[in-house]
């Protein structure tokens, strides 16, 4: 079997449930020590980062010889949980796939990209290339923060799954939870309250309308239209008084272009709608979390050199996609550093049967080998 196969299979092997989303999650300490001990066997420069305590990164390097442009190749250590799978961590090959926690998303990209960079490290190249091996993708992106306290490249290949579709771009998202306050009274008496579920109401239609103003825009080419979304709701607290207080999170999904302000506009008229003709509601109101959009030009050098490559390798340039979801490339474009997302086809993924197609990720170790042969000769 290739070795870029068993090397999954290894990788597969070892469990990496992120702690945040599962407490008995073992965590990324033990994947990161594998990594980081492959990569020191093979002469490879390696970094430890661990700034959270117990939730550790690699990035590992393949210098070059000099004067060439830094390539970043990226893949995450952590996986969602295991509830529903017999053997989560007891990878199979079966039927030209994979079976496992974690091969599709993204032990795959992870094995891929170890082994483009031991080639990279035999090849003679002028460029560095750098893989981030990182940890807290699915939830915080600790990891990917760190990397880039410390690290810099002139581009990246970022091996999330995209169905072997070249992905240049993704919504962003922010979270808001909303606090409603009114005053109680009894039902009977309702002008002697102000009513928190109404005003909850009043904030339910506001936040429905903006979707539909956000649907009725011109859509982004590859990512549509943003939305607005009511996710959680909660009000009063017994029968026969009038609720004093209700609670709303809200999501808005973001597009390139869409800026701060516009925001902040939206969210002044929610609050508006929600204190509309009655003087005794208050509103407050606070952001939970905030990531931004992501877009690369499909005429930049990564996009073209991954493009090309995948042409040359399957016989037709991939499909150029944006995806709904938030990944992290979004942290390398804030940081300055262009990025791509292509990866193999997400069979399964964060589900109990989530599984790889072993063609393509020997078709993705190739496909990086190609690019940073190319990009950073």
């Amino acid at each position: 079997m290739a070795e870029v196969i068993e090397l999954l299979k290894r990788l597969v092997s070892i469990p990496s449930v992120n702690p945040a989303l599962d407490p008995a999650g073992a965590g990324e300490t033990e994947l990161a020590r594998f990594v980081q001990g492959w990569c020191a066997g093979r002469g490879l420069e390696t970094h430890w980062l661990e700034p959270t305590p117990g939730r550790p990164s690699v990035v590992a390097v393949a210098r070059g010889r000099g004067g060439g442009r830094p390539l970043m190749l990226y893949a995450h250590l952590d996986t969602v949980g295991v509830e529903g799978m017999s053997e989560p961590f007891g990878p199979r090959v079966e039927g030209g796939f994979l079976y496992g926690r974690g091969a599709c998303d993204m032990k795959a990209g992870l094995a891929a990209g170890l082994r483009a960079l031991e080639f990279a490290a035999r090849s003679g190249l002028a460029g560095d290339v750098l893989l981030a091996a990182v940890s807290d993708e699915e939830h915080g992106s600790i990891g990917m923060e760190s990397v880039l306290e410390r690290f810099r490249a002139d581009a990246a290949i970022l091996t999330e799954p995209s169905s072997l579709e070249l992905c240049l771009a993704h919504r962003g998202f922010a979270v808001y939870e909303f606090r409603i306050e009114g005053r109680a009274s009894h039902t009977s008496q309702p002008h002697l309250g102000a009513n928190a579920v109404t005003a909850l109401g009043r904030l339910l239609g506001a936040i429905e309308r903006l979707d539909e103003r956000l649907r009725s825009q011109t859509p982004h080419p590859l990512l549509g239209h943003g939305s607005a979304q009511a996710v959680l709701a909660s009000g009063g607290g017994e029968l026969f008084t009038t609720p004093s207080a209700a609670r709303l999170s809200y999501e808005r999904r973001t597009l390139p272009g869409e800026t701060p302000s516009q925001l902040a506009r939206e969210l002044d008229g929610l609050l508006e709608a929600a204190r509309a003709g009655d003087g005794g509601i208050g509103v407050r109101w606070r952001e939970l979390i905030r990531r931004e959009p992501f877009e690369t030009g499909a005429d930049s050098q990564i996009a073209r050199t991954v493009a090309g490559a995948a042409a040359q390798l399957r016989g037709e340039a991939p499909r150029v996609v944006g995806a709904p979801y938030w990944m992290e490339s979004a942290l390398l474009a804030e940081a300055g550093i262009p990025a791509v997302v292509y990866g193999p086809t997400p069979h399964g993924i964060h589900a109990a049967d989530e599984r790889v197609s072993t063609d393509e990720v020997l078709h993705l170790e190739a496909l990086l080998r190609r690019c940073a042969a190319e990009f950073c000769a």
